[in-house]
């Protein structure tokens, strides 16, 4: 039995997309033990999904610390991995082929380019079809690919969750993006009140944004006095009558969890580029970000809760 390495440190948005992959991966390696290489943030996520046997965490310190390092490298070479396909294709993980794992079958968005054809020029395309082209020219058939399901994910005994039909707000991003809030949450807020009173509001804050919450007209969702983790967000989401979100995490839990939904995007990046509109979940654009109006964001809301 060959040992298979799979290589994602993170984002949220992007361990939910590759759900499809996971499982393409393990539908080809159907009598291998899969193992995934990913940041702590991200451990207990893992460790509940069906297509993975192991988790090994990366703390991805300095390169200079040679100590971390040699720990990390004596890890993995424990494992006697055949296989690495990087689905995290970022500088370090090609630091890590070239100079510590030595793993001869490395598959990457590097190592898969074709004569002549440039990385820059790759990753133009959305990500989801990135990986395609690195999983088929990997030879891993791509049955599931597009197609990402994160239901695996859903906290199913998770009981905070209002009794009533309600809308699902995701008013936040990392304090690395703030060009990715957009700032009308309170009107809207004040619309769906005024005009869908039946609907409750309710937002579940991560670590660090519960105070961020008081000026929200909105329910707020805990996990007693702590932020919900990923699996009870995930549930919460699911069961929302309609999302509206922000370009990050949570939008992506909704567009691959069937949701139905809109996600707002300034001139950062591109639904197509992110890969996260389907035919429930819809996206909204402006350039500056701002100029999006509630409205505008409502009448969307109206017609998907319509259709």
């Amino acid at each position: 039995m060959s040992n298979i390495l799979i290589i994602k440190h993170g984002s949220l948005g992007d361990i939910v997309q590759i759900s499809g992959i996971l499982k393409d991966i393990r539908n080809h390696f159907s009598t291998s033990s899969i193992s995934i290489l990913t940041s702590k943030p991200y451990q207990s996520l893992f460790e509940q999904c069906p297509y993975i046997d192991q988790v090994l965490v990366d703390s991805r310190r300095a390169r200079w610390n040679f100590f971390y390092l040699w720990n990390l490298v004596s890890t993995i070479q424990k494992q006697k991995f055949s296989q690495v396909i990087d689905l995290q294709n970022s500088s370090r993980t090609e630091f890590y082929r070239k100079y510590l794992f030595r793993i001869p079958f490395w598959s990457s968005s590097y190592t898969i380019l074709t004569p002549g054809e440039t990385k820059q020029a790759f990753d133009q395309s959305g990500v989801l079809d990135r990986f395609k082209i690195q999983l088929e020219r990997t030879s891993i058939p791509t049955n599931h690919t597009l197609a990402p399901d994160f239901s695996w994910a859903v906290d199913k005994h998770f009981s905070n969750i209002p009794s009533k039909p309600y809308v699902f707000l995701s008013p936040f991003s990392s304090a690395k993006h703030p060009h990715k809030r957009w700032p009308h949450y309170p009107e809207l807020i004040q619309l769906i009140n005024n005009n869908m009173p039946e609907l409750e509001v309710v937002v579940a804050p991560g670590p660090g944004e519960i105070n961020l919450c008081k000026s929200l007209n909105a329910t707020v969702l805990l996990d007693g006095d702590r932020p919900t983790n990923f699996s009870q967000l995930a549930s919460i989401i699911k069961h929302a009558a309609v999302v509206v979100a922000n370009d990050t995490g949570p939008a992506h839990m909704a567009a691959h969890l069937e949701s139905k939904g809109v996600v707002l995007f300034g001139p950062h990046t591109s639904a197509e580029k992110v890969s996260i509109e389907t035919k429930l979940f819809k996206s909204m654009n402006s350039d500056p970000l701002g100029n999006l109006s509630a409205q505008s964001v409502w009448e969307q809301i109206q017609s998907l809760l319509k259709g």
